[in-house]
This record gives C-alpha cells, sequence and structure tokens, in this order.
C-alpha cells in the first residue's frame, strides 16, 4: 500500500464476522453466553481458592493466577466483539485499538507462560513429592507468576512500539473481530519485515519454549505414572490427557496465525484460530483444571451449604 497518498487513519473499522450478518443473532448468542461461562467458572475458582482455607496450596495459588489471566483476556475482546455484533457502529479509535493490542497481547502470553509453570507444579508433585514443598513453596510460585507477567510485559511493549512505527493511511477496515497482530500487519502501507522477524525471532523461544518444555514434563509425568496402581493410573492419564488437549488447542491456533508471513495470512482462517485462543481456551479452562477437581467440588459445596444454611 503506498503510504504517500491518503491521510492518516485515526480509526479502525472491525469487521468481526460481517460476511455473515443473517447469523449474526446467533453468534451473539453463542458468544455471549461463553463469555458469561467463562467469567462464572474462573470468578468462582476465584472465590472458592481464597476463601477456602484447604485450597491454599501451590497448586491452587497457579490455578487462581491462571483464572485471573483468563477473566482479563476474554473481557479485552468478548465485550468489544458483542457490543459491534448490535451497533451500526464498528470503529475502534487508532490509540483504543493499540491499547487493546497491548493488552492482549499481555493476557495471551502470560497465559503461555502460566501454563509451563502449572506444568513444573504437576512435575513436582508427581515425580518428586518429596521436595515438592521445598521446590514449589508460596514464595517460588509468587516470583514464578510475578516473572510470567514481567517476561509479557516487556514482549508486548516491544511489539506495541514496533506497531506504532507504521504508517496506517487509506483503507481502514480491519478483518478481525479485535485488534491483532497480522490484520494490523497487512493494513499498513509501511515495510513490515522488521515486525515479522521479531514476531519469529522473539516468538520463537517464548512460545515453542514452554510449548516444548510442556511437552517434556508431562512425557516424564506419564513415564512415572505408570508405576502407579490401575486406578491411579486411569485418574492421570484422564488428567493428563485433559490438560494436554487444552494445551494443543491453544498452541496450534496460535502457532496458526502468528508463525505465517502476512502475505499467506487469511482472515477466514484467522479469525477460528483467534476464537479458540481468546475465547474457547480461556472459558474452558476452569472446568478443565480445576472444577472437575474433588477438592473443588468439597470446597464448593462447603461455601453453598454454609450460604443456605447460616
Amino acid at each position: 500500500m503506498d503510504c504517500e497518498n491518503g491521510t492518516d487513519i485515526v480509526e479502525f473499522v472491525l469487521l468481526g464476522f460481517s460476511s455473515q450478518p443473517e447469523q449474526q443473532p446467533l453468534f451473539f448468542l453463542v458468544f455471549l453466553l461463553m463469555y458469561g461461562a467463562g467469567l462464572l467458572g474462573n470468578i468462582m475458582m476465584l472465590v472458592l481458592i481464597t476463601v477456602d482455607a484447604r485450597l491454599q496450596t501451590p497448586m491452587y495459588f497457579l490455578l487462581r493466577s491462571l483464572s485471573v489471566v483468563d477473566v482479563g483476556f476474554i473481557t479485552v475482546t468478548v465485550p468489544q466483539m458483542l457490543a459491534h455484533m448490535v451497533s451500526s457502529s464498528k470503529t475502534i479509535p487508532f490509540y483504543s485499538c493499540m491499547a487493546q493490542f497491548f493488552f492482549f497481547y499481555v493476557f495471551a502470553v502470560t497465559e503461555l507462560l502460566m501454563v509451563s509453570v502449572m506444568a513444573l507444579d504437576r512435575y513436582v508433585a508427581i515425580c518428586n513429592p518429596l521436595h515438592y514443598a521445598t521446590v514449589m513453596n508460596q514464595k517460588v510460585c509468587g516470583y514464578l507468576v510475578a516473572g510470567c507477567w514481567f517476561a509479557s510485559l516487556l514482549n508486548s511493549m516491544l511489539h506495541v512500539g514496533l506497531l506504532m512505527r507504521l504508517s496506517y493511511r487509506g483503507d481502514n477496515h480491519l478483518s478481525h473481530f479485535f485488534c491483532d497482530h497480522q490484520p494490523l500487519l497487512q493494513l499498513s502501507c509501511s515495510d513490515t519485515s522488521l515486525n515479522e522477524a521479531v514476531i519469529f525471532f522473539e516468538g520463537v523461544p517464548i512460545i515453542f519454549g514452554p510449548f516444548v518444555f510442556i511437552i517434556i514434563t508431562y512425557v516424564r509425568i506419564v513415564a512415572a505414572v505408570t508405576k502407579f496402581s490401575s486406578s491411579g493410573r486411569r485418574k492421570a492419564f484422564t488428567t493428563c490427557g485433559s490438560h494436554l488437549t487444552m494445551v494443543a488447542l491453544y498452541y496450534v491456533s496460535v502457532i496458526g496465525v502468528y508463525f505465517l508471513p502476512t502475505s499467506n495470512y487469511s482472515s477466514e482462517r484467522g479469525t477460528i484460530f483467534a476464537v479458540m485462543y481468546t475465547v474457547i481456551t480461556p472459558v474452558s479452562n476452569p472446568y478443565v483444571y480445576s472444577l472437575r477437581n474433588k477438592d473443588v467440588k468439597g470446597a464448593l459445596r462447603h461455601l453453598l451449604g454454609k450460604r443456605v444454611f447460616s
């Protein structure tokens, strides 16, 4: 796109799912229900872990931290998408778009890193149970969570800074439901080769590093689980399988969006993958990781019992 012609863009138009206007009411209802389920599940986990003394352990500290990330993750994109579905105006100011992108990236990268920390927690608990209290105490978990947030903040500032140096003139229609990386690069009339190079060389260690670590960790966990009794093996394999399914869903969708050249980017595929990692994953996490847990169910019954009979 030629940067010499046209005026600077002051707002973007988020096209979202406008290619299928007859299905907008259905999309609105589905995403509203998913958003409600995501808020309910994650806030329930925050409350239960905070008020129940039996859940004051490193594992649940990490699960509570993940719920905080997931609430932010779905809130930074879904409410605006719902508002645009029922409004004739689908615009977002330029700096609001950059702010949305910044916070989206913060929550997305923090989620990637948090899942790897949780895998480490499970590895130590299963493979080195005698050292668990020493290795994964509250102080260590606090440092690990803080490190996840710090790394994601630095990463987001880097990418927002690189986006802000680009020129946007002429067409302001983003083929997406939020301000994502690839659509913004595709719309820019500047040379985006530096941005793409940074995505690849900085993204490989921050995305593939934790992914490889998680796979290796769960392989070691599975090897240790084979020594359990048959009932313990079945339970552990079921838990590990559900966790790995969520990890695979998240990582495959992220890789499918961010590790292809901008010239090969497809808005349809990008939107589908984005729904997977911005909506489905944070909505599903509390139900997969926590709410099926026996201790969590007991804490919920205890809390509801106190409310009913108080």
